[in-house]
C-alpha cells in the first residue's frame, strides 16, 4: 500500500488550490494554513529549490475533535496535509493517506474514521484536478 494518493491536473497551481478549497468546503473542511514551500525557501536563502511547492494543511473541526478525544496522539499527525507542485510541467495533488498514518497506532476505531477521511479527501482531489 501506498503512503500516498496522488493525482495529474491540467490546471494552474493557483486554479488547483481554488478547486481544492471549494471542494474542501463541500465536506465541512477547510484550508487552516498554505505553506508556498518554494518561496520561504528563496528567502532562506536557498535559490536551487525552484519547483513550484506548495502545501496546504487542511481540517475538519468535527472530525479532528472526535479523533483527538480517543486519542492525544493523533494531534501528531494532524492537520491533513495536501500537496500541490509542478512536475514535468504538470501540477500534481497529493496527500499522505491517513489511514497510513492512524495505521501506525493499531486502533480499529481510529482506523474506521481514517478510512472515512481519506475517502473525503481523495474525492476533493479528483473534483479539484
Amino acid at each position: 500500500m501506498d503512503f500516498h494518493y496522488t493525482v495529474t491536473s491540467n490546471k494552474t497551481i493557483e486554479e488547483t488550490i481554488s478547486a481544492i478549497d471549494i471542494n474542501l468546503k463541500e465536506h465541512k473542511f477547510g484550508v487552516l494554513w498554505e505553506l508556498n514551500l518554494t518561496e520561504t525557501l528563496h528567502k532562506k536563502g536557498v535559490d536551487s529549490f525552484t519547483m513550484p511547492y506548495r502545501i496546504l494543511e487542511v481540517c475538519n473541526p468535527v472530525e479532528a475533535a472526535k479523533v483527538l478525544g480517543h486519542n492525544a496522539l493523533v494531534g501528531y499527525f494532524l492537520p491533513c496535509k495536501i500537496t500541490v507542485y509542478e512536475d514535468a510541467g504538470k501540477t500534481k495533488i497529493g496527500l499522505p493517506k491517513p489511514t497510513a498514518m492512524i495505521g501506525l497506532l493499531n486502533d480499529p476505531e481510529l482506523k474506521l474514521i481514517a478510512e472515512k477521511i481519506e475517502k473525503i479527501l481523495m474525492d476533493v482531489l479528483e473534483k479539484s484536478k
